[in-house]
């Protein structure tokens, strides 16, 4: 099958989650995505437990589909060399604070010189300018300063979401997004750009709806004051009475009537069940209530062919044997010739003519470099002198 980014080649500088995550996206569409990894034990995630092989299971998921190079930066010698990578290169993707890669002479301006169609993608916290630009962050911080976590979770008791939405949503995905559009604008004119993506401000734009809210009605958001938040009855999350939970999202008329058709309770079904005040809290009350009566198999078997908006809230090993979750081809059984068996997620971007494919596991840390350097034309002999000066 014809592969999207074939013929397009990242150097992939980044550590942890945003960066390897983009990168990981980029490579499963086709583009040979070169990790470079310090020789000292690369990028920190490895190292992280629990282990599959010598490797974190973290690598394992977001590293798959790349080439491993071991190379320190640190060392002239070292530079010299990715100077003649980055001449043959597409994209360079990289995370470290504002002024790292220009200090060893490796930035933006730098690095278009050797190569004018270059597209430099660094993802950042705050980004590349302001007053925060240098501060250190994670995807908790991020959330906080831009507001999102000060109306997340029910009223008094603001919560940290499970997933990091900055790190994923405002640095990752706006970084692939962002790679791609730059790939589509190089072939009009000729070359490549600087993209500076701010984790921060990617995390922002995802509060568009209680933005526009808030543009209107000029009211703070604050926990459980909305029908996105555990502000409404027809909109939450309710306990059975086997301690699990079922999620309820039956925001329109029909998917309401619905609901209380079903459970038996007409009286629910009033015209202001999505309207604010202090009856949600009382029909919340209510609706809990009805939901600790009966375990959470109960309403499963109840609910299952009834439209609704009624699911039940899945553990991660449930999700894994979810009969809609297999057949989309989310979870993929691998084989590795060292770890044995083991689960990879799938690919979720369904195309039609270019799919998205898994063809390798995550590398060992300088699995390919030798592979790597004789592509550039490096002979084995200057390989060894290169490792025996610790500069791969």
């Amino acid at each position: 099958m014809l592969a999207a980014f074939a013929g397009v080649k990242v150097l992939d500088l980044s550590r942890l989650l945003p960066g390897p995550f983009c990168s990981m996206l980029l490579a499963d569409f086709g583009a040979d995505v070169i990790k470079v990894e310090d020789p000292n034990g690369g990028d920190y995630i490895r190292g992280w437990k629990p282990l599959l092989g010598k490797n974190s299971g973290f690598h394992v998921v977001l590293n798959r589909n790349k080439r491993s190079l071991t190379l320190n930066l640190k060392k002239p010698e070292s530079r010299s060399i990715f100077k003649q990578l980055v001449a043959g290169a597409d994209v360079l993707l990289e995370g470290f604070r504002p002024g790292v890669m220009a200090r060893l002479g490796l930035g933006f301006k730098d690095l278009k010189a050797i190569n004018p169609r270059l597209i430099y993608c660094a993802i950042t916290g705050y980004g590349s300018d302001g007053p925060r630009s240098q501060k250190a962050g994670h995807d908790i911080n991020y959330l906080a300063r831009n507001g999102v976590l000060s109306y997340s979770g029910r009223i008094g008791n603001a919560t940290v979401p499970g997933v990091q939405i900055a790190d994923l949503g405002g640095g990752a995905l706006y970084g692939a997004f962002s790679i791609a559009t730059a790939l589509f604008a190089r072939e009009r004119l000729g070359k490549g750009q600087f993209i500076d993506i701010g984790m921060a401000d990617g995390a922002l734009t995802w509060q568009c709806l209680r933005w526009g809210k808030y543009l209107v009605d000029k009211t703070v958001p604050s926990c459980g004051d909305d029908f996105l938040n555990h502000g409404y009855a027809c909109y939450n999350l309710y306990a059975t009475q086997d301690g699990r939970y079922m999620s309820l999202g039956a925001l329109e008329p029909q998917f309401w009537q619905l609901f209380c058709q079903t459970v038996n309770r007409s009286d629910w079904s009033q015209a202001n069940y999505f309207e604010p005040g202090p009856h949600q809290m009382e029909l919340q009350n209510q609706v809990a209530e009805f939901f600790r009566g009966q375990i959470q198999a109960y309403w499963i078997q109840l609910f299952a062919d009834i439209d609704c908006c009624c699911e039940p809230v899945l553990n991660l090993d449930e999700v894994m044997r979810d009969e809609q979750v297999l057949s989309r081809e989310m979870v993929v059984n691998l084989i590795h010739e060292s770890w044995g068996v083991y689960s990879q997620l799938g690919i979720a971007p369904k195309f039609s003519l270019t799919p998205g494919t898994i063809r390798s596991h995550a590398p060992e840390l300088g699995e390919h470099t030798d592979e790597i350097l004789a592509e550039i034309g490096l002979s084995s002999s200057t390989l060894e002198e290169l490792r025996a000066n610790r500069i791969i």
